[in-house]
């Protein structure tokens, strides 16, 4: 017997559709209003700049790549260390947010590269923080870096996230972490980070275990920093590793952290008496 909708019956499903639209519109607005205020709170530029400062050592000269949704002043703390060390800074404000990795690399690295260019530099330093190590990979396999010397990558998802892989079909959460962030799962044909090779430079690797986000660090393998598992941080070619107690976000603005980070571009290696061993 075929069963048809009473009129009353058709109102309300429809109704029902209509209440859920809204509710996901809703949603979607919300999200971008927090993606909007987050980056506006943060500085998120819309175009590349840098903030170039030059040292003694023009020679050397060392590019900042800032991670998902932050800004140059998420590195500012790095780049005052390091010029105290010595060093030109090029601190890339660049938009995270604005494509994907096959987009937003090159616009990263090479305006880094640009600046530190234009300063005489001889040798081109990276330090990068989370999806910034990814741009760099990417980048380098795609155009290698003459002058490439060491990098240093903090927090990298070298071997992607689960977060991504668990969260991408979850209502706004394309809108906040942007095409790019997409990009970062484990596995996948979008998956960047497993389609890139093993490092072909001097590369030291600093992975934190820290966390300000309980819910997200459920979603990763232990120990994990509330973005990135120790695990996931670590690429074949890697010449040094190094795990401190800091939190994917703020493992930028540590002092064992930034000291660490001059020992690798100055002499190959992290500090010995920093080091604390895991079994991953």
């Amino acid at each position: 017997m075929q069963m048809r909708n009473m009129p009353g019956e058709t109102c309300a499903f429809a109704d029902a559709q209509a209440k859920s639209a809204a509710m996901k519109s809703r949603t979607w607005k919300i999200a971008g209003a927090l993606t909007v205020c987050a980056c506006l709170f943060a500085g998120c530029a819309t175009a590349p700049r840098t903030h170039v400062v030059t040292g003694p050592e023009s020679r050397e000269c060392v590019v900042l790549l800032h991670g998902l949704n932050r800004s140059w002043r998420a590195m500012r703390p790095m780049a005052e260390a390091l010029q105290t060390a010595g060093y030109t800074t090029a601190n890339v404000d660049y938009p995270s947010q604005a494509g994907p990795v096959e987009e937003i690399a090159p616009l990263a690295v090479r305006t880094g590269l640009s600046e530190c260019r234009a300063t005489g530099a001889q040798q081109v330093h990276f330090v990068t923080h989370s999806i910034g190590g990814i741009l760099l990979r990417f980048e380098n396999e795609r155009e290698p870096i003459v002058e490439l010397g060491r990098v240093v990558m903090l927090g990298p998802p070298n071997q992607g996230s689960e977060i991504v892989d668990k969260t991408r079909n979850w209502p706004g959460v394309e809108t906040i972490s942007g095409a790019a962030g997409m990009q970062l799962g484990t596995t996948g044909a979008d998956s960047i980070p497993s389609r890139l090779g093993p490092v072909d430079f001097e590369l030291g690797v600093i992975a934190g275990t820290g966390t300000i986000n309980v819910l997200a660090s459920a979603m990763l393998p232990d120990p994990d920093d509330g973005k990135v598992s120790v695990a996931a941080t670590q690429v074949d070619g890697m010449d040094d590793f190094l795990v401190v107690g800091n939190s994917h976000r703020y493992i930028t603005r540590s002092a064992i952290v930034r000291r660490n980070v001059v020992s690798f571009l100055k002499n190959g290696h992290f500090v010995d008496d920093d080091r604390v061993s895991y079994d991953l």
